[in-house]
């Protein structure tokens, strides 16, 4: 699930208070509370000391504490349906950059330029400060203390510009330990429950795990060391968090990283494989099949291409050449400082639609012979917004919009350019939550809905009524499609499971409930990346085609499933391997390794597939250049 960006909406800070409260902060100075069931702002408070730097909640969540630019620290008291100014805490010179709570919520421990101080939160006055460079001879350059956390031991550790992850004595002011990790910043850091292990991600996308160690066999006292290095980003990491049994880190390189620790794992298995995200899982591209468009989603507007094409054959692995180039069609620009959060073309490539957080835009396109012209849909019926997915029907006259509150509404598309809303469907129980995927048949009888609660409701389109529920799964749904042949719906969820569900049938179908008595493929189970999208070859039912970020794959239904001691190889190694040893690795899963990072797949006729690649490197020449480390032999 996404919540939408601003452009005028810098987040420097984020945490958890009240239990399951969100709040947000930055530079635009608000402390923003958000809806998680409605994945949008729920409200604004002014913080009134200009730019954000920080912000934490204490161990109750009943307080949040935030660093300001203009170097003051406010407490704010989280109330039933917001937060309340309480008071300023003693201000002084230079931005508050991170903080850290006490677990006794007594004393707050704050970070700055070249200093960090510690404030008794029932006083409001600062009771100890630190300059961090004090027992450094001739430095000449400040030093930005990145990140801060306050142990319950009294200790506060601190990382810094230096690449130093230092560790004080707040009463006394003195240093205990200083651990220099890198050459360059060490910019977050965090702790785990116990406060035996610490995580710090520094500037050069490297992360080091500290832990509380014994200083030999069998003594009491205990020393920080510095146990393990991973590198498993290429840019700065900004944010890292500490689970019991894993660590977590999050990089300017746009990756997710969790990182499971194998002492705290009990066996093998999904939980401890590595796990990398790349974002975003949600669609970006949406295809026009009968017109052979595609439609293009960035945060502020939308590009229409028509795919190029070849009268050539060739054979496998070949690049065959162009007859007609693609064709770069319209853009189509998002007013206003608010991203777009979903959008769609039709099959029939005559309408677009798209929504950011406040707005809902449908328009009409129209060609005349080289020429493409757009005109906005007037007098819009008024949904319950944001929506959070779009999608036409097969036949292009209707389109389903996914809303709050389990919500779907259809519209039906008008000749020459307008459209009326003709029903709202909400699941019998009701929900809280907000609907972020849907699949529609491709007879126009079937519409299946997922809201953030993972529950699936089936609707019929004819009657205007709901027809059944999935059995609920205790993982979320990644992907969903429904056969347009036998109206089963293929469900894709993030632990890897496969299922496949008869609509007309209201239950499983019987090579789903084989699926999950054989159990699929361990390789499979392990992957890190999950389905994003599901689609099918409607001259052979038996194949149901799907890919994440890193394979596509066919999965052949006709054909056993693989067991633990099959090889799940990519058609070009399988090619190679002589024909007795490819026919030992028969089985339902072909996949394909050769388009990588993929955005999206689809199939535009049976002859004819189309990709969208997405190359990381593209990605990181937009970003800015990595600390350069010198290599050894080079």
């Amino acid at each position: 699930q996404v919540i939408p960006g601003h452009e005028a909406r810098s987040v420097e800070a984020l945490c958890w208070a009240a239990g399951d409260r969100l709040f947000g902060a930055g530079l635009g100075g608000d402390i923003t509370e958000y809806d998680l069931a409605r994945l949008c702002l729920a409200r604004s408070v002014d913080g009134c000391g200009g730019p954000i730097w920080s912000m934490a909640a204490n161990g109750s969540g009943t307080q949040l504490a935030i660093g300001c630019e203009d170097g003051s620290v406010k407490l704010f008291q989280v109330v039933p349906g917001g937060i309340q100014f309480e008071r300023n805490l003693d201000r002084r010179k230079g931005r508050i950059l991170c903080l850290s709570w006490h677990p006794s919520d007594t004393h707050i421990a704050a970070g700055s330029i070249d200093a960090l101080r510690v404030f008794d939160v029932s006083s409001g006055q600062t009771v100890q400060r630190i300059m961090v460079n004090y027992h450094v001879q001739k430095v000449k350059r400040e030093c930005i203390v990145w990140s801060i956390a306050f142990l319950s031991s009294g200790t506060v550790v601190t990382s810094d510009s230096f690449g130093r992850v230092q560790f004080w004595d707040w009463e006394r002011g003195t240093l205990l330990e200083s651990h220099t990790v890198s050459t360059s910043a060490v910019l977050s850091l965090a702790v785990s429950e116990k406060e035996d292990s610490i995580i710090v991600g520094t500037s050069t996308g490297a992360t080091y795990q500290f832990q509380l160690l014994p200083v030999k066999m069998g003594s009491l006292e205990k020393r920080w060391v510095r146990t393990k290095p991973f590198q498993h980003h290429t840019h700065d990491v900004r944010a890292v968090a500490h689970s019991s049994t894993a660590l977590i880190s999050g990089g300017l390189d746009a990756q997710l990283v969790i990182r499971p620790l194998m002492e705290k794992m009990q066996k093998k298995g999904y939980e401890a494989a590595l796990r990398k995200f790349i974002f975003p899982h949600r669609r970006l591209v949406s295809c026009a099949r009968k017109a052979r468009l595609l439609l293009f989603q960035f945060s502020q507007h939308l590009e229409l291409w028509r795919l190029g094409s070849t009268d050539e054959t060739g054979k496998d692995g070949e690049v065959l050449p162009l007859c007609r180039m693609p064709e770069h069609l319209l853009q189509l620009k998002s007013k206003g400082p608010e991203h777009i959060y979903c959008s769609c073309v039709s099959p029939c490539g005559s309408w677009v639609a798209y929504s950011t957080a406040s707005r809902f835009h449908l328009y009409r396109v129209q060609y005349e012979g080289g020429s493409v012209s757009i005109k906005k849909v007037p007098k819009v019926p008024k949904l319950l917004l944001p929506a959070y997915q779009l999608q036409f029907s097969s036949d292009s006259g209707s389109l389903f919009v996914a809303s709050a509150r389990g919500s779907v509404h259809v519209l039906q598309l008008l000749e020459p350019g307008g459209c009326k809303h003709l029903h709202t469907f909400r699941p019998p129980s009701g929900s809280p939550e907000a609907v972020y995927l849907l699949a529609s048949s491709a007879d126009g009888h079937w519409l299946a809905a997922v809201s953030g609660d993972w529950a699936i409701h089936v609707y019929n389109l004819k009657g205007f009524k709901h027809h059944c529920m999935v059995p609920t799964y205790s993982c979320a749904v990644t992907a969903l499609a429904i056969h347009p042949v036998t109206n089963n719906l293929v469900i894709a969820y993030s632990d890897q499971q496969l299922f496949e569900f008869g609509i007309p049938e209201k239950q499983y179908t019987a090579w789903s409930r084989m699926v999950q008595n054989c159990g699929l493929h361990k390789v499979w189970l392990e992957r890190d990346s999950p389905i994003t999208h599901i689609t099918f070859n409607p001259k052979n039912p038996s194949h149901i085609l799907l890919h994440d970020t890193y394979m596509f794959c066919v999965l052949d239904k006709s054909l056993p499933l693989p067991d633990n001691s099959a090889l799940l190889m990519n058609q070009s190694t399988l090619k190679q391997l002589p024909e007795t040893a490819r026919q030992r690795q028969l089985h339902a899963f072909k996949i394909c390794k050769k388009f990588q990072p993929l955005l999206f797949a689809d199939l535009l006729d049976e002859n004819c597939l189309v990709m969208v690649e997405r190359p990381i490197m593209d990605i990181k020449t937009q970003l800015p250049p990595p600390i350069q480390q010198k290599k050894f032999g080079t």
